[in-house]
């Protein structure tokens, strides 16, 4: 289960709306132990694409430092679908580089995003369920 607090849910959906027509992404960080989201880091899209993302290696190297000096770990990625479902495509498969991340996906295609949360483990696909704490 991946847990997310309000304040980085909100933060995520402005990111990626902000984004568009690109995909956009980011990192987020907490707690491995009970999988709890504390904080989201916005990156750039390095590939500057509508159909695919590039978390950019600076926006990846700051995050990992602040994440470090708050105690905390980068659990996974979150990137917009901006026409499709929230489901990892090939590409998003085979780009996944580690397998104890969470992979969330937030799709645009719709009036209301619809969030998603994977795990990706030698190409196979576990969906999670997903809870934001609204305290």
């Amino acid at each position: 289960m991946l847990r997310l607090n309000h304040q980085s849910y909100l933060a995520m959906i402005g990111h990626l709306y902000d984004g568009l027509p690109d995909e956009a992404c980011g990192l987020i960080a907490g707690h491995p132990a009970i999988g709890r989201v504390d904080r989201f880091y916005p990156t750039r899209n390095a590939a500057a694409s509508s159909r695919v993302y590039t978390v950019d290696p600076k926006d990846q190297l700051r995050a990992d430092r602040d994440a470090e000096e708050r105690g905390i770990e980068i659990l996974g990625v979150v990137h917009s679908h901006t026409h499709t479902e929230a489901y990892p495509s090939p590409t998003d498969v085979a780009e996944a580089p580690d397998p104890s991340w969470h992979y969330v996906i937030i799709s645009l295609k719709r009036e209301e995003p619809v969030l998603r949360s994977y795990r990706i483990l030698d190409g196979k696909i576990t969906e999670e369920p997903v809870v934001v704490d609204r305290g």
